[in-house]
């Protein structure tokens, strides 16, 4: 597995993360199997959030690695916090019983990263500042960041807090592309130049802030996945062909299409199927061309001025 620099050097962790939340419905063996097959595949970054199966997630997952100092001197734990049943919550009391709770089920002194989890419009940057600073003070969570915020959310936060957001996890995949396709249309009236981001990938990039893709197999919001799927023909054709010319699964072409970007954005893998974890994994040991790269991005129905 490839290592990339998290935050421009602040970590070298690997490329692909095991996204957590669905763990919680696995039996313990099965939860075993996949954490075990993401460590062989020398995966060492696990993403959470507090509201993953209610809690339980994290749980299950301390219980499935067999959570010791040993274990966790190996690996990288991200978690979130911010969304409550109903409503957005980055207060400063929220952040830190948050952490403590996330904390307790996950059976470690520290969190590696903590993401506020959505954009709260009742946010009060100087709260979440003292709320960060406390946990960083404590050595609770050592590392800072956000998920969906556009440019001037994560530009007015930084504007209070004392430590530098290293991360902004986004929705990412061929297709859905927003974050790409208003870069490619600028200076053009088509639908793919409309910005509703603030032009959040180049800045991440300026302000070495390392973009995670979550949900990289779906398209829509939550409609489903595209690979396979019969919707997406002309998609799937290209996936494939070019599957069998690198002699990989489909699967790692998906995400071995997000790590060609030089953003070098680390896809969030949400399977809990540790074979499919398996296939999702060799994209790590190919590269695609720059046409690939065109090509699948135009199979999706995308248009280059």
């Amino acid at each position: 597995m490839n290592k990339i620099n998290i935050g421009n050097g602040i970590s070298s962790v690997s490329e692909i993360s095991l996204g957590c939340m669905r763990i919680a419905q696995l039996s313990s063996n099965d939860a075993e199997r996949i954490i075990k097959t993401a460590l062989d595949e020398e995966i060492d970054f696990f993403e959470h959030a507090d509201i993953y199966g209610g809690g339980k997630a994290e749980e299950v997952f301390a219980n499935a690695i067999g959570m010791n100092n040993n274990i966790r001197d190996k690996i990288y734990i991200q978690t979130k916090c911010g969304i409550r049943e109903g409503y957005y919550d980055s207060s400063k009391e929220h952040i830190l019983n948050s952490v403590d709770g996330s904390l307790k089920r996950l059976k470690t002194d520290y969190i590696d990263i903590l993401l506020l989890h959505r954009p709260d419009t009742l946010m009060e940057p100087e709260e979440v500042a003292e709320a960060f600073d406390l946990l960083q003070n404590s050595g609770k969570v050592k590392h800072f960041g956000v998920s969906n915020f556009n440019s001037m959310q994560i530009e007015l936060l930084s504007k209070y807090v004392n430590q530098r957001l290293i991360i902004n996890q986004l929705q990412l995949s061929i297709t859905n592309t927003g974050l790409i396709d208003s870069g490619i249309n600028v200076n053009t009236k088509f639908a793919g130049s409309i910005d509703r981001d603030g032009s959040v990938l180049g800045y991440c990039r300026l302000k070495d802030i390392t973009i995670q893709a979550w949900s990289p197999f779906q398209y829509g919001f939550i409609e489903g996945v595209f690979l396979n799927n019969e919707k997406f023909p002309g998609l799937n054709k290209k996936i494939n062909e070019i599957a069998i010319l690198k002699n990989v699964p489909n699967a790692a072409i998906v995400i071995a299409w997000i790590l060609r970007h030089p953003a070098k954005i680390q896809p969030i893998i949400g399977t809990t199927n540790y074979k499919r974890l398996k296939d999702i994994c060799k994209a790590s040991q190919i590269t695609l061309t720059r046409q690939e790269w065109y090509d699948i991005y135009k199979s999706a129905g995308n248009k280059l001025p």
